[in-house]
């Protein structure tokens, strides 16, 4: 499973949410039990989970059905919340390229109208917010963790241009790529033992790009 998905699912499950039940079961390796994403049950490690598309494939590999959250009754899948988790490993896998609501809907199979209004339904945020908070997470992560050139981080998420993608940074953070990356680097390079996370200016979020 690509980690991405596997902490996006996880999270629900920290979080007790519905939104990946019937699409995902959660099988706790040191138990043995499988259960819905959102059981109230206390909440496994990371380290200890597997991810399964079906209840049926957890129980092929010796999970038993939790008697707390009873996957087994009640099973069918929700057909929204599947769609909702498919738009996400989309993403996921896509978002370094030109990915728009309209190429999502035709991978999907469905209309752009459908899609954008079944996933704001299901996790409370359209497929352009969620896709810019994935480019943004990564473009950090470049920015503070990595030597990858200014050019380079842009284009690894979905920027031809330099300019481009500085704009939206500055839109995004309040910084200039160059000037985060300075802010992160700077505490690190002078003998700290962290790297140092500049404020984000979270006052605009745009919600679509081409």
């Amino acid at each position: 499973m690509d980690p991405q998905l596997f902490e996006r699912i996880y999270d629900s499950v920290v979080r007790r949410e519905p939104t990946y039940d019937g699409v995902y079961y959660t099988a706790v390796l040191t138990t043995h039990i499988v259960c819905r994403p959102s059981c109230r049950a206390r909440t496994p490690k990371a380290a200890n989970v597997v991810f399964y598309g079906s209840l049926q494939e957890a129980i092929r590999e010796g999970f038993r059905p939790c008697k707390r959250c009873r996957p087994d009754e009640g099973g069918a899948l929700r057909p929204d919340a599947v769609l909702a988790a498919q738009a996400d490993a989309l993403m996921d896998g896509q978002f370094g390229r030109k990915l728009t609501l309209q190429s999502m809907a035709e991978q999907l199979k469905v209309s752009p109208f459908h899609l954008q209004r079944t996933y704001k339904r299901v996790t409370g945020q359209s497929p352009a917010v969620r896709l810019d908070d994935l480019r943004a997470g990564e473009a950090r992560r470049l920015l503070a963790e990595t030597d990858t050139g200014i050019a380079d981080a842009g284009r690894a998420v979905g920027f031809r241009t330099p300019s481009h993608f500085a704009a939206w940074f500055a839109k995004k953070s309040g910084l200039s790529p160059t000037d985060y990356r300075s802010q992160c680097r700077t505490p690190y390079q002078e003998g700290g033992n962290e790297r140092h996370e500049p404020k984000q200016d979270i006052s605009s979020h745009p919600e679509a790009r081409e």
